[in-house]
């Protein structure tokens, strides 16, 4: 029994599963392999979230919905004296060398983030936007006060005037100020030069003449689509992420929080809650040893948010109290997470292979340092991994090579016990001792090797560094598809030389190796380039870029060893 042509047959029949699978989900059609993170309407109606309860017994005010009306006012919210307070404010742009922030008076919310220095992937024209109140897409940052009456992401807020962008300075900060029934709170953003870190600090006065007990939310909310521009041929992570000392890194999936069935940490004194995408990361971090509870809800339909309440305990009459916290929002850069939080830089997961994919980029950082482009450094890359598994692939390759120079002889026992499988196989084996060939030689290297190019493969597609870097000549973005040749526009198909090497390059391969004995075999290991091709347009050139390079030195070192063999100098 030929092993390798087995294991290759698999491999096909899966490829085949996975194209199709990715053609279902295109159209709508729940994946068999991937169900989606997004519950369906009747499933969002079905499971209503209850609002997440503070250590005080509070619930946290509903997020990214419209505050509730006064009776007989339109538009208003009850204020804590029972009279009606507007609920329009105004919107307050902050603008700084990185990003231009939007933060509305109601609540002090930050209602769009927009990040000057990252094209969007569906319109180069526009920049990315993370935080977003547009109707199909709500994203917000939300923080106030719960344990009374207090001020929260509902309450009108004072704008102090002050600079709203840096000029010449390096930060800017905005002061908003509520007050209601005499416990002031004062939230302060501080946006800095060159930096995606936010500085949010929360002071609360207590003018009541009594003591007050309140504790502080900070929360993301997001609704539970894909970002735009996702391809349908890979998946990668979007949903909220928590993090702590006790359970480290912990994606929630918005099915489960729809159903109410999500476990992850709920009380801590460190870690952060995130929303996370491709690319993209927004992160509220409390400061270290603060006491927390951790909470994820549904809280309205497709909108989901994750959070943190932290106890600012007794507050006197006339006292104040303060609380500083950070919100990082933007691309997920190793070095810059590691350097915010402990185990954010887990955001760009590599999955189970993290152990692996760690070195593996931790390599890339120094070549890039060395040559300054992403694409050679791929390539640079490539050709090291090869040279590391060089001994594994030479002894796959002389077995497959070996496997070639007798499938005459394999060919003809076939024929001759075609009603006799045992004595085929007990021949079979006899073929194998007498020309020292071992069935599994060249499938065992290459089984080795898998998890090493799975995680380049996890690194190159989570590497936010190679977003809008080009190689050369036509290769604008090694994150996004080749298109030289444009786009089929009713499939969306983009047609990219890399692509068309790469379908070239697995047909030579199929050349190279033992044409198998079954006609119909033969003629599917001959379409799989074609089905192989066909998935890679559609993938980020980079992936393209290692896998072409990859098969150009097989090809070679396998072309040497089956010449050698075939010439008898290679035993």
């Amino acid at each position: 029994m030929d092993i390798k042509r087995t294991v290759l047959w698999v491999v096909f029949s899966f490829s085949l599963l996975l194209l199709w699978d990715s053609w279902m989900r295109h159209n709508g059609h729940q994946s068999m392999f991937f169900p989606s993170a997004t519950p369906t309407q009747e499933q969002a109606a079905a499971n209503p979230a209850a609002p997440t309860a503070s250590p005080t017994g509070s619930p946290v005010p509903q997020a990214g919905t419209p505050a509730p009306a006064a009776a007989g006012t339109p538009g208003a919210v009850p204020g804590a004296d029972g009279n009606a307070v507007a609920t329009k404010g105004e919107t307050i742009t902050i603008t700084t060398d990185l990003v231009k922030a939007s933060i509305d008076t109601v609540g002090g919310e930050l209602k769009r983030l927009e990040l000057l220095k990252q094209p969007d992937v569906v319109d180069p024209t526009k920049n990315v936007v993370l935080f977003d109140s547009e109707p199909g897409h709500m994203y917000l940052a939300e923080s106030g006060l719960i344990g009374g009456p207090f001020p929260n992401h509902k309450t009108i807020f004072t704008a102090q005037p002050g600079p709203r962008s840096l000029d010449n300075g390096n930060e800017v900060q905005l002061v908003l100020v509520a007050d209601q029934g005499g416990v002031k709170l004062t939230k302060t953003y501080t946006f800095k030069r060159d930096s995606y870190l936010i500085d949010v600090k929360h002071t609360v006065t207590n003018a009541t003449g009594a003591a007050i007990n309140p504790s502080l939310y900070l929360q993301l909310v997001r609704d539970g689509n894909k970002p735009g521009g996702e391809s349908h041929f890979y998946s990668t992570f979007t949903g909220p992420a928590v993090y702590s000392d006790s359970e480290h890194f912990e994606k929630l999936d918005f099915e489960k929080i729809a159903n109410g069935k999500q476990q992850h940490v709920n009380k801590a004194d460190n870690g952060w809650i995130a929303m996370v995408q491709h690319y993209f990361v927004s992160a509220f971090i409390p400061p270290e040893k603060a006491q927390r509870d951790v909470f994820s809800k549904k809280v309205g339909d497709n909108l989901y948010a994750v959070g943190s309440i932290l106890p600012l305990g007794t507050v006197a009459p006339n006292a104040s109290v303060t609380m500083d916290s950070q919100l990082y929002s933007g691309p997920t850069v190793s070095k810059t997470l590691q350097a915010i939080a402990p185990g954010l830089d887990l955001v760009r997961d590599y999955g189970h292979l993290t152990v692996i994919a760690e070195p593996i980029f931790w390599l890339m950082t120094h070549i890039h340092n060395l040559v300054g482009n992403w694409g050679w450094t791929i390539i640079l890359l490539t050709v090291l991994i090869k040279l590391v598994f060089f001994p594994l692939s030479a002894a796959s390759y002389r077995s497959m090579a070996k496997m070639k120079a007798v499938s005459p002889k394999m060919q003809s026992i076939r024929e001759r016990h075609k009603g006799d499988p045992q004595a085929m196989n007990r021949e079979m084996m006899a073929l194998y001792k007498t020309e020292k060939i071992n069935p599994l030689g060249g499938c065992l290297p290459i089984v080795i090797q898998i998890p090493v190019f799975i995680a380049l493969y996890s690194v190159l597609l989570a590497s936010v560094e190679m977003r809008g870097a080009p190689w050369l000549g036509w290769v604008h973005d090694l994150t996004a598809p080749d298109r030289l040749f444009g786009t089929i526009p009713y499939f969306n198909m983009p047609i990219g030389l890399l692509p068309i090497i790469m379908a070239a390059s697995m047909f030579l391969q199929t050349k190279l190796n033992p044409t198998p004995p079954d006609p119909v075999q033969a003629k599917v290991m001959m379409f799989m380039p074609l089905v192989f091709s066909f998935m890679f347009f559609f993938f980020p050139s980079g992936l393209v870029l290692y896998w072409v390079t990859n098969n150009i030195l097989s090809i070679a070192q396998q072309w040497v060893i089956t010449r050698n063999i075939e010439s008898g100098k290679t035993k």
